[in-house]
């Protein structure tokens, strides 16, 4: 593939040389066909938003782009790249919630302009949410530009593109500076480590102001030359089955998604509602995004096997926004690949394998770094390199790595120009915890901040929470948190926060299932959970992506303002 100067250059070559083909399609709620853009018509409603830009902003101003899911979204964050004027993609602000990251970002980047489309523009509650800065609002919509290019200087190779703000799972969003060099140089790891071209047609329902939705979906489709088809994240969530049925109806070879996706698909499946569906196309299906489960992936292909979906197809891998976004990922056709090793090892930063079934724990291997990349794991204290198959710090040194948290440079140096002790060069701290097999493949363990240390052992958070779930019916999939709080001695206690399904919330006995809950965490961990509170449905705290916030939950349980079934007190 030739090389790019910039994102504007791609689109420029997609709209002179594939014009007239589609590149965008957007789907309903219910998986209708809702819009579609050719690459010409792209580039030319871009070239408009650009122009009106340019009238009230500068190259380098930021502005925010706060879109429902929809085309209109893709216009405005193009044409902030030919005005050179720095896109913040952000989810719309929900009605009457403090918990969203809005204030913080704003607080941090201090816009010039917003975006957004005429429907939300009349919403005053999002008005009001933005009182208080000077904004100049712009409205986007799906109207023909004009096919005439403005006369803007040209994006630069080192250009800022975007800044793409991290989730907030363990800390309170950063501004990820992403260059228009980092999002070509990982296009093109990403497209020389899995073999895709423009006939590799993406299928994707993660929110587009989410990395996975934006690069892998967006801006890889279009490096590509390949069609990507939008599903909207509420029409998922409501009905998953409607992506599966998409990738059918149009041949998706590549998409994405977090674990709790895989989960969902299978416990919403209904045969009626699969009549017809073909997944034979679908060679790379990536799992990423938050830890992933063998469990998850067998019962998944398992269970759409009958649908045409293959085995080999499975691609786990690792991303971070700091990164770009992909870091490591499986070998393409080799499908997932697992290690089964000893628990009690583990929780001192050794691998090897377990004594006993009982001390068995099975990982998800995530694959091998991505072309011109390098991947390290550093003690945390000691910052010296550890061997193979040792628990530490994942580290990152590359082309698609980040040189910036946009107006943190603490954190940036700290995080994105860290030092591996007697090596020289620039790595990225990852903040997550893992071990390189002797082959090389990467495997992650957890999040050092969300690690869990009681009496000196280990724990990671997701194995708790993982048996958590399993130990009754009425508990929610993927709808725990485990943390430690200290006690009146200072030592570290266990807390398990856990919602209940919505069918049984009315009729559960909290004092039977709590005590279910803490034998099963003694009995597979070894650990006493002091604290076990129950809550209400969907309202355990989670990143757009589907991230546990164990932080903010850890929070809110200290502050006792958990939607709370049971009403045990803090502390």
């Amino acid at each position: 593939m030739e090389p790019f100067s910039s994102l504007l250059a791609v689109l420029e070559h997609r709209a002179a040389t594939q014009g007239d083909e589609r590149a965008l399609v957007f789907l309903t709620d219910r998986g209708a066909e809702d819009s579609s853009l050719t690459f010409r018509a792209l580039h030319d409603a871009a070239h408009s938003v650009a122009q009106r830009l340019a009238a009230v902003a500068q190259p380098g101003d930021r502005a925010l782009l706060v879109f429902p899911p929809g085309l209109e979204f893709v216009i405005a964050f193009f044409g902030c790249l030919i005005a050179r004027v720095i896109a913040v993609p952000m989810m719309v602000p929900r009605r009457q919630s403090a918990r969203d990251s809005s204030a913080s970002i704003m607080g941090n980047c201090k816009p010039a302009v917003a975006l957004t489309s005429p429907g939300l523009a009349a919403r005053d509650d999002l008005v009001a949410r933005f009182a208080g800065h000077d904004l100049h609002w712009l409205t986007v919509d799906l109207a023909p530009g004009a096919s005439d290019a403005i006369d803007l200087p040209r994006p630069r190779h080192d250009d800022i593109a975007f800044l793409q703000y991290t989730s907030g799972s363990t800390s309170e969003p950063k501004g990820v500076v992403v260059t228009h060099a980092m999002l070509l140089a990982n296009m093109a790891m990403a497209q020389a480590y899995l073999g895709t071209d423009r006939h590799s047609t993406c299928v994707n329902w993660v929110p587009h102001y989410h990395d996975m939705g934006l690069i892998l979906s967006i801006v890889g489709s279009l490096y590509l030359g390949a069609l990507c088809v939008l599903v909207s994240p509420s029409g998922f969530m409501q009905r998953p089955l409607i992506w599966l049925r998409a990738v059918s109806d149009y041949k998706g070879v590549i998409s994405a998604a977090p674990n709790f996706a895989y989960d969902l698909c299978v416990a919403r499946l209904r045969a009626d509602q699969m009549e017809g569906v073909d997944l034979s196309s679908w060679k790379i299906t990536l799992s990423g995004a938050e830890p992933i489960r063998a469990a998850t992936i067998e019962k998944f292909v398992e269970t759409f096997g009958a649908y045409g979906f293959k085995p080999t197809s499975i691609n786990p891998g690792f991303g971070m926004a700091e990164a770009t976004l992909i870091v490591a990922m499986s070998p393409v056709g080799a499908g997932h690949d697992t290690r089964t090793v000893s628990r009690a090892a583990m929780q001192a930063n050794i691998i090897r394998a377990p004594d006993n079934r009982g001390d068995a724990h099975v990982l998800v291997g995530c694959g091998y770094p991505v072309p011109d990349s390098r991947l390290a794991i550093v003690d945390p204290q000691t910052l010296r390199r550890l061997p193979a198959d040792t628990v530490g710090e994942l580290w990152i040194n590359g082309p698609h790595v980040a040189s910036a948290y946009w107006g943190n440079p603490a954190a940036s140096a700290a995080s994105l120009h860290a030092h591996i002790d007697g090596e020289d060069g620039d790595w990225l701290r990852s903040g997550d915890l893992g071990f390189l097999d002797t082959k090389g493949q990467l495997f992650i363990t957890g999040r050092i901040k969300d690690l869990i240390i009681v009496r000196g052992m280990n724990h990671y958070p997701q194995d708790i929470e993982l048996t958590v779930e399993r130990a009754h019916a009425a508990l929610r999939q993927n709808g725990g948190a485990a943390f430690s709080v200290p006690d009146e001695r200072g030592e570290e206690t266990l807390v398990v926060v856990q919602e209940v399904e919505r069918t049984a919330r009315n009729r559960i006995d909290p004092e039977e299932i709590t005590g279910v809950i803490r034998e099963a965490v003694t009995q597979e961990h070894e650990v006493f959970a002091r604290h076990i509170v129950l809550i209400r449905p969907q309202t355990l705290p989670k990143t757009t992506s589907g991230k546990v916030q164990r932080a903010l939950t850890r929070k809110l349980w200290l502050e006792g303002k958990l939607d709370y079934l049971t009403t045990e007190p803090a502390a």
